[in-house]
């Protein structure tokens, strides 16, 4: 059972009693065609992650289009508008990410087929940029007047060796952010409020190498390598925080009869809690430099050395099942007349601001997908609204709305 309190509860039969939130709900369900002509010409623009300029420019020039204003695109790449409120509320952030996972000689065209979209990228994350276009249209068409300020766009680097560029860079140019709300693929029912923290390491051992008969007693690069894989394989976690190793990919050798001279690996860590996550990772790097040492002890020498290269850093974090976002974006499900639940952790762009002991969640644009990541990804608009509609309660009692209710955000004292 998920934990709404009175309080929130009645936050929200106000926003749903208020005239001007009901014509911004109508307006979303009546906007869903072109919401989704949207997803279709931000998919159709290639953005592989660290290539995303062409994407972000247009989505720049739709932000201006919608009235919003001290439109930026900053140094990493992400582009935000500011949709002011009265001033007498907090700053909250709605974005989704530019980039996808696909390389840039990928087709993006997209392809309608019995009602669903075909393109690579159409729901991750063409679908968030498109909610978070027509959110902001609903708030401008209506005119609700928020307490809050709206922080509306786009980030950077979110995908993959990405590793959340764009919304570290967002977090760390920036002080007065009291609450996030990312956008992704998925139903309107679902919260996720964990971020999943992943540490990423290219390991590469690396010794004199030689032939397999006539080097013989040579230490070995690869069998390094397999000590290592041993090692880390045998790691005994606890259940709770969830916290997981990988070995996804290894590298090295040059022939049956050849001892390697170079093997490599790369290791993925993850948590949901940050210690775990940093007690874990010093656990793995050990294993691998006693790995080298043993394979040079086994053959009485020292060929072997090891270099472990950090390729990945995404923070982890958690927040509590009660927390005021966390209620109000179940509460806006709720009011819908979803059964909502907590999902499961994630690794997101909320990541970065729930680490930070910021209000964050991410949000499910709406619609059905599936595919997501590969080349066959789909996405079904047919009653894709909902989503939207979702999320809109959820922003406009997490800023609050002049005149219905209060913010439920806390606004920072900022030192001057």
């Amino acid at each position: 059972m998920v934990f709404i309190s009175n309080h929130i509860r009645a936050v929200f039969e106000d926003l749903s009693n208020d005239l001007k939130v009901k014509k911004g709900l109508e307006f979303l369900k009546a906007d869903n065609d072109r919401t989704t002509t949207d997803q279709i010409e931000l998919t159709e623009i290639s953005a592989p992650t660290f290539y995303e300029d062409a994407r972000g420019q247009r989505y720049a020039e739709k932000l201006k289009e919608l009235g919003l204003q001290q439109i930026e695109t900053d140094e990493a790449g992400n582009v935000f508008g500011l949709r002011s409120g009265t001033g007498n509320g907090p700053k909250l952030v709605i974005c989704a990410h530019l980039d996808t996972v696909f390389p840039a000689e990928t087709d993006v065209k997209a392809a309608v087929k019995d009602g669903k979209v075909y393109a690579p990228g159409i729901s991750d994350d063409g679908r968030g940029l498109a909610a978070v276009l027509t959110l902001t249209r609903a708030l401008q068409n209506v005119e609700i007047e928020t307490e809050g300020d709206l922080l509306i766009g786009a980030t950077v680097g979110e995908e993959g060796l990405g590793d959340l560029y764009g919304v570290k860079a967002l977090f760390q140019n920036r002080n007065d952010i009291d609450g996030f709300i990312s956008i992704e693929p998925g139903t309107p029912d679902r919260v996720v409020y964990q971020g999943v923290g992943s540490r990423r390491y290219e390991v590469t051992f690396t010794g004199p190498g030689g032939h397999s008969f006539g080097s013989f007693g040579t230490a070995s690069a690869i069998h390094a390598l397999g000590r290592a894989i041993h090692h880390i394989s045998s790691i005994q976690l606890p259940k709770e925080p969830k916290t997981t190793f990988n070995v996804g990919v290894i590298n090295g050798g040059t022939s049956v009869n050849t001892i390697a001279q170079n093997a490599s690996m790369l290791v993925d860590i993850r948590s949901v809690a940050q210690e775990e996550l940093a007690k874990l990772e010093q656990v793995i790097l050990g294993y691998i430099q006693q790995a080298a040492d043993e394979e040079n002890a086994h053959w009485t020498q020292d060929a072997i050395s090891v270099q472990c290269k950090l390729v990945g850093d995404r923070p982890a974090g958690t927040q509590p099942e009660d927390s005021l976002i966390v209620q109000a974006s179940l509460a806006s499900a709720e009011s819908l007349g979803y059964q909502p639940e907590l999902d499961q952790p994630s690794s997101t762009d909320s990541n970065v601001p729930i680490n930070l002991g910021i209000p964050a969640v991410t949000l499910g644009g709406g619609g059905d997908s599936g595919g997501a990541h590969t080349l066959e990804e789909y996405f079904d608009p047919t009653d894709a609204y909902v989503g939207p509609q979702t999320i809109l309660l959820a922003v406009l009692a997490l800023a609050g709305v002049k005149g219905v209710c209060e913010p439920l955000l806390k606004k920072k004292n900022l030192k001057v």
